[in-house]
């Protein structure tokens, strides 16, 4: 059994679906329609660059979907491979969430884009530039992550905004209180502490602006039915309605995002394929996480009409 899964922030860079819209009119379309929505030229931006646009929240993400959803589409329509025949279920990290529900056409490409450009945002303009900061823990779990986590704040928020897989967990929120955790890592048992290049404290409460300008959103774009389900970052379990994923998705902008245990539900309901469609980042985490299972990212056109062959 087959689970298709979608990349989160942090997998973008530029030259990302250059080598696709070279090759394939379906991903021109794609990368068209994006910029037609967002009413700017974000497939430039992702071509060419700089970086440091590419890397703003409000870029990135609609950024990171567009390049997921255009290797989709060259998979269906010059592939003629089906996700909705060939899966079982979809799944996303953080704003992978958004282009999974695109894949099983819960909203439409217009519509997934023009939501993450307000998401990213709404996700900056809740928390000034400088007062919040995430880090990344290497060689901690979920309990350690915890109790440093507490142990840090000291009146601040300093939260657990990812857990991503056995060993590596992600916090977030007052970048006082997640420098702290990055200078106690080593007492909690933790290999290291990493502070993040991002732009503003995700999947913590100081987020709780944005989860309101989601909700508002959803109002005049709620998702509709889903062609396969999909497992929710917040509850790490199969939803197939749509009301209860629109909830779901206003709670994962303060949420924790339970990757780890989303990936270990999937594996006890018997997937035992992950395909990683538009990068190269979950793979190596569901790898850490369950083991005897068969993961492939699809990036290139190599690598899509390698897929098409397996599958």
């Amino acid at each position: 059994m087959t689970a298709f899964v979608f990349p989160g922030q942090g997998s973008q860079k530029v030259g990302m679906g250059a080598e696709l819209a070279e090759a394939s009119a379906a991903a021109r379309e794609v990368f068209q329609e994006v910029d037609e929505a967002l009413g700017q030229n974000l497939s430039r931006i992702m071509r060419e660059g700089p970086d440091e646009e590419l890397t703003l929240t409000e870029n990135a993400q609609p950024a990171i979907m567009a390049h997921a959803i255009a290797v989709l589409r060259v998979l269906e329509k010059d592939a003629g491979l089906s996700i909705v025949e060939k899966g079982e279920c979809v799944a996303g990290h953080s704003l992978g969430e958004y282009t999974a529900l695109c894949a099983v056409g819960a909203f439409s490409l217009a519509d997934t884009a023009r939501l993450l450009k307000l998401r990213g945002q709404a996700m900056q303009a809740a928390v000034p530039v400088g007062v919040g900061a995430m880090c990344a823990l290497l060689g901690a779990d979920l309990a350690k992550a915890t109790a440093l986590a507490e142990a840090a704040a000291e009146g601040e928020v300093c939260e657990v905004a990812n857990d991503n897989d056995p060993g590596q967990v992600v916090l977030s929120g007052h970048r006082g209180a997640i420098e702290r955790a990055v200078a106690l890592a080593k007492e909690h048992g933790i290999k290291r502490g990493v502070l993040l290049p991002v732009s503003a404290p995700f999947h913590c409460s100081l987020m709780q602006p944005a989860a309101e300008a989601m909700a508002e959103a959803f109002e005049s774009t709620p998702p509709g039915p889903l062609r396969l389900p999909i497992y929710a970052n917040v509850t790490a379990k199969l939803v197939s309605d749509p009301q209860t994923e629109r909830d779901l998705l206003v709670r994962q902008v303060t949420g924790r995002v339970r990757w780890r245990e989303s990936v270990l539900a999937m594996h006890q309901a018997g997937i035992s394929r992950y395909v990683e469609l538009g990068g190269k980042v979950l793979g190596p985490m569901i790898g850490r996480t369950v083991q005897d299972v068969n993961v492939t990212s699809v990036v290139t056109m190599a690598d899509i009409e390698a897929l098409a062959k397996e599958l």
